[in-house]
């Protein structure tokens, strides 16, 4: 019995240092989400305001955001190589690199916007137009910071309310570009301006379907449900930016 006892210590302790890793990964993708929560207000005030040198800091900082994400991602892929995961540690570790993939996305749509405030610089928005950006930041905003929460708290009954919440981000979305349209037709924005702020609406929509998706894989981590819709991915995601001047 004594020889047992040691031989299986060191399982023992390999099991401690891998939910410690993973708590880690866990605390490194919350906070790489908790910086794209603080990311949507900026772009959205950028959009606002037209603020080229905030556009900038914005745009240049990208590569930061993708740098973290690969290393949360190699941690995985070397946790999966070393510690041969099984059941729910394996969910968590494989939810993790998909939600590494959701938030980096996020903070790339971010940058989108930021980039389209740079091409329709110097043309006014009117009013009606402005309020209805500002309340879809507000909401991409409060989806993200609801989806890192549920995630941090692996919390299955917050992220399953994501769905609900993004449906009002769908409903902005919709209001968004009728605005939009009512817009141009009042000969408030051309029709370069009002496209491109239709690409924006489809960014504010996109940075919701990525929270909903990190919802989802943290209610996987945490009971094994499964969506029964596929997974929003980046090869859905709209272009980057529709130049001004068609070039």
């Amino acid at each position: 019995m004594p020889d047992r006892q040691l031989g299986d210590q060191p399982r023992e302790e390999l099991r401690v240092d891998f939910h410690h890793q993973l708590e880690e990964i866990q605390r490194g993708i919350a906070r790489l989400s908790a910086g794209v929560t603080e990311l949507v207000p900026r772009a959205t005030e950028i959009l606002l305001s037209m603020d080229l040198e905030g556009a900038e800091y914005v745009i240049l900082g990208d590569d930061e955001y993708d740098a973290k994400a690969l290393e949360l991602e190699e941690r995985c892929f070397k946790v999966i190589a070393l510690q041969a995961p099984v059941a729910t540690d394996l969910r968590a570790v494989v939810s993790a690199i998909k939600i590494i993939a959701d938030v980096e996305r996020s903070a790339d749509l971010c940058v989108n916007i930021c980039k389209a405030a740079r091409r329709i610089y110097g043309h006014d928005l009117d009013p009606h137009l402005r309020g209805v950006i500002q309340k879809i930041g507000d909401q991409a905003q409060v989806l993200f910071k609801e989806a890192t929460e549920a995630y941090l708290n692996l919390d299955g009954v917050r992220a399953a309310a994501l769905h609900d919440m993004d449906a009002y981000l769908d409903d902005l979305h919709r209001q968004f570009i009728q605005v939009i349209f009512e817009s141009h037709a009042a000969g408030n924005i051309d029709l370069q301006v009002a496209v491109q702020l239709a690409v924006v609406a489809r960014f504010y929509e996109r940075i919701g379907d990525h929270a909903v998706n990190v919802g989802d894989r943290t209610r996987y981590i945490v009971s094994g449900w499964l969506p029964e819709r596929p997974y929003a991915e980046s090869d859905n995601d709209p272009p980057a930016v529709v130049p001004v001047d068609g070039t």
